[in-house]
C-alpha cells in the first residue's frame, strides 16, 4: 500500500504542472510567477511594464517622457544647471520604479526568501550606482560628504519615511497589523550592530580629536573605517546564510502565512506576468538610463549647493536618498495597504540593512582599492540622528503591533529631520 502511495508521487512529479492561470509551469520557475510565454513580446512587454503592479506605480509611469527630456537638456543647454538637475532628478524616479517592478516580477518566480532578498538587492541597485558615481567624481573629497549623508540618509529614509508609511497606510485600513517576530528581532538586532559600526570612527575621533594631530587623526579614522567596512561586510554575508540556509524554513513560512493575508492576492496572481527575458531586459534598459540619469545629477550637485540655498547635509541626507529608494518605498507601502506586513517589513530592515551593512562597506572599500580616503567619520549630529532613528524604530517593532499613529510620528520625525538638515551650515 504504502509502495504504491510512494510510486503515485512519484508518477505526479513528473506529470505536467499548471498554474493558477492554467499556464504550464516551467522547470526552476515558481508557479505564481509563470507567464505562460517565452522570450520577448514587446506589445505585452510595454503593457505589462505600464501597467505595474499598483496604481501609485502605474501613474509614475507618466513621468517616461522626462527620461529623453533630460538627456537633451543635458548635452544641449549644458550651462541650464538647475534645470539639468531638477529633469534628470525626476527622470531618476520612473527609471527606479522600472527596476523595482521588474525585481518584483523575478522575485516571483523564485522561492519566497530568495525572491525577497533579490527584489530587496535590486531595489538598492539605483543607491550603489549613485554611491559608485559619486565615488568617480569626487575630487579632492568634495563629494565624500555628500556620500556619508546618503548612507545615512538612505537609512533614515527607510526606517522613518518609509516604515512610518507602512504603518500608517496600513493603520488607515484596519485597527492593527500584526507582524512576526522573525522578521522584527533579526532586523532590529543587526540595525543596532550595523548602527554600532558605522558611529564607531565618530565616537573614535571625537575620544581623541584633542590629543592627536589632525594629519595623524584623518590616518587611523581612515583605517578604522577600512576596517570596520570589512566587519560590516562578513555581518551580511552572515545574514545572508541565515536567511537563505540555516533558517530558510522559518522565514519561508511566515512569508508564505503573510502571503494568504494579502487582501489583492487573487487580483494579482491573475495579472500577466513579464518573461524571464523580459525581467533580464527590464533590468538591463532600467540600470542603464538610472546610470545615465546619476551621472548627469551628480554633475550638477555641487553647482547647485553653491548657487541655491540647499545645503549640502540636506542634498545628501534628505533629496539623494528619496529619489534612489523611492522603488522599494512604493513596494513596501504597497504590501502594507495589502495586509503583507510581514512582507513589507522584510523589505524596509532588509534595505536598511542592506545601506548599513553592505552598500556603506562597498563604498569604501572601492574607495580603497582607488586611493580615495573614504571613511565613515560622520558628524556629530549625524551620529544621534543614526542612533535615536533606530532605538525609535525598535520600540515600535517590540510589541509585533503597529497602527496610523506610530505611523504618523515616524514620519514627523523625519519631518524635523529634513527641517533641521535644511537648515544645516555648508
Amino acid at each position: 500500500m504504502v509502495d504504491s502511495v510512494v510510486d503515485d508521487s512519484k508518477e505526479n512529479s513528473h506529470l505536467p504542472q499548471y498554474n493558477h492561470n492554467g499556464h504550464l509551469v516551467q522547470k526552476g520557475i515558481h508557479p505564481d510567477g509563470e507567464s505562460g510565454r517565452k522570450w520577448v513580446h514587446p506589445w505585452m512587454f510595454l503593457k505589462i511594464c505600464f501597467k505595474s503592479s499598483s496604481l501609485i506605480s502605474k501613474l509614475v509611469n507618466v513621468l517616461w517622457p522626462f527620461v529623453p527630456a533630460a538627456i537633451a537638456v543635458h548635452f544641449a543647454k549644458p550651462d541650464a544647471h538647475l534645470w539639468i538637475f531638477a529633469l534628470n532628478y525626476i527622470a531618476m524616479v520612473p527609471t527606479a520604479n522600472l527596476i523595482g517592478f521588474a525585481g518584483q516580477e523575478l522575485a516571483r518566480k523564485l522561492p519566497k526568501v530568495i525572491g525577497v532578498l533579490l527584489e530587496t538587492f535590486l531595489g538598492s541597485i539605483v543607491e550603489i550606482v549613485l554611491f559608485m558615481v559619486l565615488l568617480a567624481n569626487n575630487d579632492h573629497g568634495n563629494l565624500i560628504p555628500v556620500i556619508r549623508d546618503a548612507i545615512l540618509g538612505s537609512i533614515l529614509a527607510n526606517l522613518l519615511l518609509c516604515l512610518g508609511m507602512c504603518f500608517f497606510v496600513g493603520g488607515m485600513r484596519r485597527d492593527k497589523q500584526v507582524f512576526d517576530s522573525v522578521v522584527s528581532e533579526v532586523g532590529s538586532g543587526l540595525l543596532l550592530t550595523g548602527g554600532f559600526g558605522l558611529i564607531i570612527p565618530c565616537a573614535f575621533s571625537l575620544a581623541v580629536g584633542d590629543d592627536i594631530e589632525s594629519v595623524a587623526l584623518d590616518l587611523l579614522v581612515l583605517k578604522i573605517s577600512r576596517a570596520t567596512a570589512v566587519i560590516l561586510l562578513i555581518a551580511f554575508i552572515i545574514y545572508v546564510w541565515f536567511q537563505m540556509r540555516t533558517h530558510h524554513s522559518i522565514f519561508h513560512t511566515v512569508l508564505e502565512s503573510d502571503e494568504e493575508k494579502d487582501v489583492d492576492r487573487e487580483v494579482d496572481l491573475a495579472k500577466h506576468k513579464l518573461t524571464f527575458t523580459e525581467c533580464i531586459l527590464a533590468l538591463l534598459l532600467a540600470i542603464a538610463c538610472v546610470s545615465m540619469h546619476a551621472i548627469f545629477l551628480v554633475q550638477e550637485i555641487e553647482i547647485i549647493v553653491e548657487q541655491t540655498a540647499i545645503s549640502d547635509m540636506f542634498m545628501g541626507l534628505i533629496l539623494v536618498p528619496l529619489v534612489e529608494k523611492f522603488a522599494e518605498h512604493l513596494t513596501a507601502i504597497d504590501e502594507a495597504w495589502d495586509n503583507s506586513m510581514n512582507f513589507a517589513l522584510a523589505h524596509v530592515l532588509g534595505s536598511s540593512l542592506q545601506t548599513a551593512l553592505l552598500n556603506s562597506s562597498l563604498v569604501v572599500i572601492v574607495g580603497w582599492g582607488l586611493g580615495i580616503d573614504m571613511n565613515l567619520n560622520f558628524s556629530t549630529f549625524q551620529a544621534i540622528l543614526l542612533i535615536l532613528a533606530i532605538l525609535v524604530v525598535n520600540n515600535f517593532l517590540r510589541d509585533g503591533e503597529s497602527n496610523y499613529l506610530e505611523g504618523a510620528l515616524c514620519v514627523l520625525v523625519y519631518l524635523i529631520i529634513a527641517v533641521a538638515t535644511f537648515f544645516f551650515p555648508n
